[in-house]
């Protein structure tokens, strides 16, 4: 692994019975546990999104064998499997939550599956989890107009600003997808960094809105995870991943240019 490469582990859902749109990105309670504990083994030291990035921009020393772990959407697995097994361990993490799908006051419907409620993700906090933005409904950021992009990424922060009592400091985009536009909105509304997907080690040279995550998924094998937590094998484990990417950002650029073409935005 080059020295300045951090591994950022994504994780969704954990659970025994995911629901069928979320079962191929969850991962089973004992296999959760079964990771954590290679990261244990191999001395990882896992911190949070934000953590990271304050030690690269005060451009200080990292400690020993950094790496992340974070969560998108917001599944109530998180609080009910992942977080017992983290405490275990001592280690942080972050949280990622799609404030539109969360249970409570805030909930506009459309979640994947059963979800977190405030009092979980303020739980979860408490605790020295690190909770993020990623977004209000879910939406692919960058086909989405100036305006509902806004909102969609400040509507984010405010909530959870007023349920947690702390302003967000860490985005991430849904589906992984932003581009400059995206990624200015994102910086103006006042997160500090934000991560995508890219499926390859975080380097500091991505910069703080860019930096990348690998995807752990039900089908990865504790080999597989060890490995690429090690920084090896990281383009053969996720070859197949890269060329889906390729093909549909081709997808994404034409929707883009259809509607920049489209009056009334």
């Amino acid at each position: 692994m080059r020295p300045c490469a951090v591994p950022v582990l994504m994780y969704h859902a954990v659970a025994v019975a995911p629901a069928p749109a979320v079962r191929a990105l969850s991962v089973p309670p004992e296999a959760f546990a079964a990771q954590l504990a290679v990261l244990a083994e191999g001395g990882f030291t896992p911190l949070t999104t934000a953590g990271l990035a304050a030690a690269w921009r005060a451009g200080g020393p990292l400690p020993e064998r950094p790496v992340l772990i974070t969560f998108d959407d917001g599944y109530e697995g998180v609080y009910r499997h992942a977080l017992p097994l983290l405490a275990r361990h001592g280690f942080p993490a972050t949280l990622f939550v799609t404030t539109g799908w969360l249970r409570g006051p805030h909930d506009t419907g459309g979640a994947p599956d059963t979800m977190l409620d405030w009092d979980q993700v303020r739980e979860l906090a408490a605790a020295g989890v690190e909770i993020g933005g990623h977004s209000h409904g879910h939406p692919p950021l960058d086909d989405l107009g100036d305006e509902r992009l806004r909102h969609e990424v400040l509507r984010c922060k405010e909530i959870i600003a007023e349920e947690t009592g702390a302003p967000p400091e860490s985005f991430a985009y849904p589906y992984g997808h932003s581009g400059r536009r995206v990624r200015r909105t994102v910086r103006g509304a006042g997160f500090r960094q934000a991560l995508a997907v890219g499926n390859a080690l975080a380097d500091r040279r991505q910069g703080p809105y860019a930096l990348a995550r690998m995807t752990v998924r039900r089908d990865t094998g504790i080999e597989e995870f060890a490995r690429i937590v090690e920084g090896r094998g990281v383009l053969r484990a996720f070859a197949r991943d890269r060329v889906l990417t390729k093909g549909y950002a081709v997808v994404r650029r034409t929707r883009q240019a259809v509607r920049l073409c489209t009056p009334g935005d």
